[in-house]
């Protein structure tokens, strides 16, 4: 079965119809439409037939019809709960969103950004997921107190989390980077190094990534509840966060020679906390970051040692993972752990 030429008339056409589509494949109306549907109920070669078609003529799809016929509206949310001066200081999220854009455009599907501040536009988000306006959710609302992720997970609508949600991991579906084994490898390499006073700058205690690269910590290091105490500052994953914790630790614990920053954007702040210190990097204090951020690590005097977590790969990731529940698949909930990996550099 080939495609047959168009008529004149169709020639003549501004857009092709379904019916132009049907003519050129030789086929009815009813399969080319079942094709566009993604039906099974058409054979490969007939399928391959009728896409030949569309390609040829540059048929594009009513999507409105589509939908009516479908139910699926074609477009995904994915939703960052964080406050907005967090989310466009750090360039994390540039990451993600890139990262999640890249893969739904290559499925030819709509990314609908929907930012919201811990919990205060909830009903809001709640409202625009559970109308019928998206196919499924990638959720990234990384606080404990956050009510948003109890409440989309209770939503009859696919979704998936970023990270470790403060939810049972039987309940959701998640995909994870590997923060514990991320923070012992840091803090292993900087006790390779010869280093013997290892600190650490923490992220924010209400976010599961920053206590996990906490553990790595205390787990190479073998801190204990007292030493964790004495040898560790609290940061939010912010620049000026990091540069304060590092002055803390100065002040705490002045022979320290070597420092966990549990995020690039800290690392910034602690490095310059040092240089304003007096302290040389890596001669007085290494230095080893969490993100190797490509807009950050490579660009800081000197260039920062760095935990890769791989955001593309995460997002790719979950939206594999939302497609397989948006195609029926019994897929078990759970947390999918990602490996991460040490990107050596001049600060340590």
């Amino acid at each position: 079965m080939g495609v047959t030429e168009l008529s004149s008339t169709t020639r003549g056409s501004s857009r092709p119809t379904l019916e132009d589509v049907a003519n050129a494949a030789g086929v009815s109306r009813a399969t080319v439409s079942r094709v566009i549907n993604s039906s099974p109920k058409v054979s490969p070669e007939v399928r391959e037939t009728v896409h030949a078609a569309v390609r040829k003529l540059g048929y594009i799809p009513n999507r409105a019809a589509r939908t009516l016929v479908t139910r699926r509206t074609d477009a995904i949310a994915l939703v960052l709960s964080e406050p907005d001066n967090k989310f466009f200081a750090d360039p994390y999220f540039a990451t993600v969103v890139r990262g999640a854009a890249t893969e739904l455009s290559a499925l030819d599907v709509q990314l609908v950004l929907m930012l919201a501040d811990q919990g205060e536009d909830s009903g809001r988000i709640l409202r625009f997921l559970s109308g019928g306006h998206v196919d499924g959710a990638l959720v990234l609302a990384p606080h404990r107190d956050d009510p948003l992720p109890a409440q989309i997970a209770r939503l009859p609508l696919p979704s998936v989390f970023g990270g470790k949600p403060w939810l049972p991991e039987t309940e959701v579906h998640a995909v994870d980077n590997d923060n514990v084994a991320g923070g012992r490898a840091a803090t292993e390499h900087l006790l390779g190094l010869g280093r013997r006073t290892v600190v650490s700058v923490l992220g924010p205690a209400d976010e599961q990534s920053a206590r996990d690269r906490l553990q790595g910590w205390q787990e190479a290091v073998g801190a204990d509840a007292a030493r964790t105490e004495a040898w560790t500052a609290q940061g939010d994953f912010t620049q000026e966060g990091g540069e304060r914790a590092m002055r803390e630790l100065l002040e705490r614990v002045p022979d320290l020679d070597a420092v966990f920053v549990a995020s690039d954007l800290m690392a910034v702040g602690a490095l310059h906390a040092l240089r304003t210190a007096g302290k040389r990097v890596p001669e007085d204090v290494a230095v080893v970051g969490f993100d190797d951020q490509p807009t950050i690590a490579p660009y800081t005097d000197p260039p920062l040692t760095s935990v890769k977590q791989d955001s593309a790969e995460q997002m790719r990731t979950m939206v594999q993972r939302l497609f397989q529940l948006l195609g029926g698949e019994d897929l078990a909930p759970g947390r999918e752990v990602l490996p991460v990996e040490l990107v050596h550099r001049g600060s340590a």
